[in-house]
């Protein structure tokens, strides 16, 4: 692959950019203004917070982070390989460079707290845990999952993610998202991140959603069929026919369900699995009215039935699909 040397000093770069924050954090003196500098870093890109998150669970804090120094991270500094036929990755932290290959990439810690799964554009995972419960996750998602005799908990840090859990009210599983907290009570859902919004959808059993810091205190339960939209200030929820619900998970079986869907959602959707995007390029056709069901590959036929149902033209330019009158 002919990119990968320069992905590979790429992701060095950032884990020896990570492991000199860590270092500067761990000494006396640590001020308000470098964390700031820090939090900037951690912002500007989700592979920073990745390589941050496992060397900190990986080296903890203190004497073990002393030994950690560029230099010795290079030297150290060995290729992944493959895990599995579905080419999932595996990375022990401490490492200098990884690449990135196949429809998804996992990367496990060498300490216990937790191992971060990440799904590369258009690709998907499922994941089975100890106890049987299991998560599958979306195109374009990343999650940290802790899943010990003592505790069982996923960070969403962007995405889409269904959990079939099997409940234990001795070790409850929790996920977070941003300030907020899903606790099942022996349930189906499902829990999408968008920019400043939390959508769980709950399809079986119960679940509380909670603030855990900031913005407005609130606490809902679910009941099947319900929907949540949760946000810093507030929860909103609705009920939905089951079958609705199973429609917009669709993606579990690489397929995409569209019932009264504006097309703007649509293209959006389609856009989340595939390389070459859809652009609308007249705003008037955004709300028309789309239904059917395709794969989440199904660029080509979508836009021919769109074609046929609407009329409208449809033009390739470069890698983009533009969509007009």
């Amino acid at each position: 692959m002919n990119g990968v040397p320069e992905e590979l000093a790429a992701h060095a770069e950032i884990e020896k950019q990570a492991s000199t924050w860590i270092e500067q954090r761990d000494r006396a003196g640590w001020t308000a203004q470098e964390q700031s500098q820090l939090d900037t870093w951690l912002n500007d890109s989700l592979a920073h917070r990745i390589a941050f998150w496992r060397l900190e669970a990986a080296w903890g804090r203190t004497e073990r982070l002393a030994a950690l120094r560029p230099a010795e991270l290079r030297r150290a500094s060995t290729p992944a390989t493959d895990r599995s036929p579905r080419n999932t990755l595996k990375f022990a932290a401490g490492l200098g460079a990884f690449a990135v290959i196949g429809a998804s990439a996992a990367f496990y810690l060498s300490a216990p707290s937790y191992q971060i799964y990440a799904t590369t554009f258009g690709g998907r995972e499922v994941l089975t845990l100890r106890d049987g419960s299991v998560i599958e996750l979306n195109a374009s998602t990343v999650i940290r999952l802790s899943d010990t005799t003592k505790e069982r908990r996923v960070a969403l840090e962007k995405g889409e993610a269904f959990f079939n859990i099997q409940h234990d009210a001795a070790h409850p599983f929790v996920v977070t998202v941003g300030n907020h907290r899903i606790t099942d009570l022996g349930t189906q859902f499902s829990v999408r991140s968008e920019p400043g919004t939390v959508r769980v959808a709950l399809m079986e059993g119960r679940a509380e959603i909670d603030s855990i810091d900031g913005g407005k205190a609130h606490h809902v339960v679910l009941t099947p069929g319900e929907i949540a939209i949760a946000t810093a200030e507030s929860v909103s929820v609705s009920k939905k026919p089951i079958r609705t619900l199973t429609d917009a998970l669709g993606w579990r079986k690489g397929q995409l369900i569209f019932y009264h869907t504006a097309l703007a959602d649509a293209v959006a959707e389609f856009n989340r699995y595939n390389s070459r995007q859809l652009v609308i390029a007249d705003p008037q056709i955004a709300r028309l009215v789309v239904n059917g069901s395709f794969p989440t590959n199904g660029v080509e036929a979508f836009t021919q039935a769109a074609q046929q149902v609407f009329g409208i033209r449809v033009k390739h330019r470069g890698d983009d699909i533009v969509i007009s009158r």
